[in-house]
């Protein structure tokens, strides 16, 4: 089939995108290789907000006052036209405005937000300095953003995506693009067809083609952790993020006619953290203290890419005249609500060839000497030394004793396997090598995938791609149990 623009993925980024096209008369198909919303943008706490952590003061050592006011009004400017696009199609999204707060808990970071106190004073941004927070967490210090926002966000895109469909546009779940056909015409090739467009918007949460970018080397995939909780203490409004590790989010949330509390945080690096329940239990725990737990009502993780200078890859993927109508939109930093919106807006006008006075900040081609070399050197290097920690790592488990609902890493006549015994018991065994680079996958037993700790890629259990940027599934190995006739031992 033909069209203007396709685009690929479809999250917040890439349904709006395709929202603001539609509207100026463009054809559209949006390809999603899973369910709309399923992903990142599914399983996000939704703050909608410019108060991004510990982020103003570094952007202004890093990349000037100019870069560091700029990247705070675009997300400002994503705010407002999320509220103005809730007011226009009257969406019920649960949308609230709500002060968000950043706070310390030890002498280190109080000193850190003194110093993002001046980097708001610095660039106007509307904030102040407190000594204490309207909810029971004993701080050094706190800074507050106020009137800033929280939503629904599934709520929220459902009816855009209900008005793309309206004025023409197509979407496609459960289509995969795999890779990009360049010639006199542009084509997206997905396992069902190919696409031919004029304009190619990659918005996947990894871009699903790289071309000359090498994204994989100058970003990273971390994972973090929600739970949602019934509080016995009332919640005192507001949004909370702690500026020390390991991080606590706090937020409230009406999910189907009950008042809860959303309890983030433990992020680390992709397939590098201790065992999965136990950063559930830390946030548990937290919430606990803060507020009292009645009942926990559900768990969840995530995943998100921090690109080398922190700041979002958005525009055209490479300098490649031959690539100059693929456009990427990747590494919002845990902040996708805003700066994913943010993206689309850009993105729009790209292909409407106008000015946006964000596209040299977010230009996917840039590199900052400070600190993006140092960023890259450190990332490259941790890559290096999980790939060689992967292959002389040992495992004393075998399949056999894995219990229904276990998985784990084991050796199999000398060599490394991953195995996971489902909870009808049946066996599901992998070659733990990522297709991507070679790095050898770990077990998460919260998720009951396969994550890389080199470049973030997922696989399910039985070895299919979650995230990228691998390609192909993990290799499926097949055993079958031999019961020995000598008592209760078996083999493979």
């Amino acid at each position: 089939m033909k069209t203007d623009v396709v685009i690929v993925g479809g999250g917040i980024t890439g349904i709006t995108a395709a929202y603001l096209l539609v509207q100026e008369g463009f054809q559209v198909a949006l390809v999603e290789a899973g369910k709309l919303l399923n992903g990142t943008t599914g399983h996000t706490t939704a703050k909608v907000t410019a108060q991004h952590g510990l982020i103003y003061d570094e952007f202004i050592q890093h990349l000037g006052e100019t870069n560091a006011r700029l990247y705070y009004e675009a997300n400002m400017e994503a705010m407002a036209f999320i509220r103005e696009t809730i007011d226009k199609h009257g969406i019920n999204c649960d949308f609230r405005r709500q002060d968000a707060y950043i706070y310390a808990t030890t002498p280190k970071y109080k000193k850190k937000l003194e110093k993002e106190a001046a980097a708001y004073e610095k660039l106007n941004i509307d904030g102040d300095l407190l000594e204490e927070l309207p909810i029971d967490i004993n701080v050094k210090n706190a800074l507050v953003m106020k009137d800033q926002a929280q939503f629904h966000p599934l709520h929220y895109l459902a009816p855009l995506v209900q008005a793309i469909v309206d004025k023409g546009g197509r979407i496609f779940e459960n289509t995969t693009a795999v890779h990009v056909k360049r010639g006199e015409e542009l084509s997206v090739i997905t396992r069902e067809a190919d696409i031919q467009a004029k304009y190619i918007l990659s918005c996947s949460h990894f871009p699903f083609y790289e071309g000359t970018g090498f994204y994989f080397t100058r970003m990273h995939a971390e994972r973090s952790y929600v739970t949602a909780i019934k509080s016995k203490t009332a919640y005192p409004g507001g949004m909370y993020l702690s500026v020390d590790q390991p991080t606590r989010s706090l937020r409230s949330a009406n999910i189907e006619g009950e008042e809860l509390v959303l309890v983030g945080g433990e992020s680390h690096k992709t397939g590098q953290g201790i065992d999965t329940h136990e950063h559930y239990d830390a946030l548990q725990t937290f919430g606990d203290e803060v507020l009292g737990i009645e009942k926990q009502v559900n768990r969840w993780s995530t995943q998100d890419l921090t690109t080398l200078d922190k700041l979002p890859y958005v525009g055209h993927l490479t300098s490649q005249t031959s690539e100059q109508n693929i456009l990427v939109a990747t590494g919002y930093r845990k902040w996708g609500m805003t700066n994913g919106t943010a993206a689309a807006m850009l993105l729009r006008d790209i292909v409407q060839e106008k000015e946006n006075r964000f596209a040299d900040l977010f230009t996917p081609t840039r590199f900052h000497a400070d600190p993006s070399l140092k960023h890259f050197l450190r990332e490259n290097f941790d890559v290096a030394k999980h790939l060689v920690e992967g292959k002389a790592e040992s495992s004393n488990k075998e399949m056999k004793s894995l219990a229904k609902d276990e998985g784990a890493v084991v050796r199999v006549e000398g060599k490394r396997k991953g195995a996971y015994r489902d909870k009808d018991g049946d066996l599901h065994v992998v070659d733990t090598t990522c297709t991507h680079a070679g790095c050898e996958v770990n077990w998460n037993d919260g998720d009951r995938t396969w994550d890389c700790p080199c470049h973030g890629s997922r696989f399910s259990y039985t070895g299919e791609i979650i995230e990228g940027p691998a390609e192909k599934p993990l290799q499926k190995e097949e055993y079958k149990m031999i019961e020995s006739f000598m008592g209760d031992r078996a083999g493979y």
